[in-house]
């Protein structure tokens, strides 16, 4: 089927987030006596802040309780740390123009809340250029289910075949796939080499490393 739009994550792909919610959730697990390496974040990476702050409480068997008022005060302190330290990752200024010269539909889907979407959406200056938008932070299920793809699709009126999506996590890979949409992994430059990503239809070291060759590719 032809390609006719794009969706796009957000943390680690379109903005450097990813270290500023593990330096939130780090501030907050503390005063739980909780401690977690790099290796231990990076099997966390891709889920929504529910599914992460209770995956580690559980681990270090804190009360279930404390899931919900954990998870709140990490979110308002990773955005705090958003709002003042976050950075555009390489290329996205580059890729953004890639599909608007060529008319893309270009949508958002995350497993963060509404609050960063709307964040980067002025922060970056694309939410004219957005045509839809969808957080899985209320739905049954997040990344790796498909759901959030779907919906963006959908809200895009486009059939997820139509549809390519970029991803920096396996979580999301695995979402972008079960939606059977093609999907391009832009990993942190640590994770490159791992083998899972075979499943990807393409990987890339940086957005600004995408090109005419690879769209007619997968196109």
């Amino acid at each position: 089927m032809k390609k006719t739009a794009v969706i796009f994550d957000i943390d680690g792909l379109l903005i450097n987030s990813e270290p500023l919610w593990n330096k939130a959730a780090a501030e907050i697990f503390r005063q739980y006596g909780i401690s977690l390496t790099e290796a231990q974040y990076a099997i966390t990476t891709g889920l929504r802040s529910k599914e992460f702050v209770a995956h580690w409480l559980n681990e270090y068997k804190i009360p279930s309780t404390e899931y919900a008022r954990a998870e709140q005060r990490v979110v308002d302190q990773a955005m705090v740390y958003i709002d003042k330290e976050a950075t555009l990752m390489p290329g996205v200024e580059h890729i953004f123009q890639f599909f608007l010269e060529k008319e893309f539909k270009i949508g958002l889907a995350t497993s963060s809340p509404t609050a960063l979407i709307e964040w980067v959406k002025d922060k970056l200056g694309i939410r004219s250029l957005i045509h839809a938008s969808c957080s899985a932070q209320n739905l049954p299920y997040a990344k790796p289910h498909p759901q959030v793809y779907i919906d963006c699709a959908t809200a895009l009126h486009i059939s997820p075949l139509a549809c390519i999506c970029f991803e920096d996590s396996f979580y999301g890979m695995l979402a972008a796939k079960a939606a059977r949409m093609t999907c391009v992994v832009v990993p942190a430059a640590d994770a490159l080499k791992q083998e899972h990503w075979a499943a990807a239809d393409l990987k890339l070291s940086s957005l600004q490393n995408f090109g005419a060759l690879h769209f007619n590719m997968l196109a």
